[in-house]
Formats: structure tokens, C-alpha cells, sequence
């Protein structure tokens, strides 16, 4: 399990009330407000290397695939 995506988690516990009431007083992760997790890339969900510039908020892999139909062209 990431620390972004607790869904999964939730999704297995569903059909365990008593292990999901003890699950959710315990590890149900913060909300957070600012930091590197509440920055995601919008294409695949990835926290690290995260370009906002332009407002783009995509990772840096995703920037590399997706840079010629963005726009963006490289020089030299």
C-alpha cells in the first residue's frame, strides 16, 4: 500500500466490519494540506517528481511521453 492510495485497503476490508472499524480508528492516513502527497500527477498518480509549472501537474515520466503533444519541443 502507498501512502497516497488507501483505497485498496478499504475495498478489501468492506466485507470485515469489525477489522474495518479497528482499521479506521488506527491507520486511516491524515488530510493533508500542503506537501509532497497531496501533489499527484494527473495522468498516472505518482507523487514524486511532480512538474506544476504552466499548470501542468504531471510527473516527470509522464512529461517525457506526453511533452511533443503538449506543445513543447526540444531544441538542439
Amino acid at each position: 500500500m502507498t501512502a497516497t492510495d488507501y483505497k485498496k485497503v478499504l475495498k478489501q476490508l468492506k466485507n470485515k466490519p469489525g477489522k474495518l472499524a479497528k482499521w479506521k480508528k488506527h491507520s486511516t492516513p491524515k488530510k493533508r494540506d500542503h506537501g509532497e502527497s497531496t501533489k499527484k500527477c494527473r495522468l498516472c498518480g505518482r507523487t514524486g517528481g511532480h512538474i506544476s509549472k504552466y499548470g501542468l501537474h504531471i510527473c516527470r515520466q509522464c512529461f517525457r511521453d506526453n511533452a511533443e503533444r503538449l506543445g513543447f519541443r526540444k531544441y538542439s
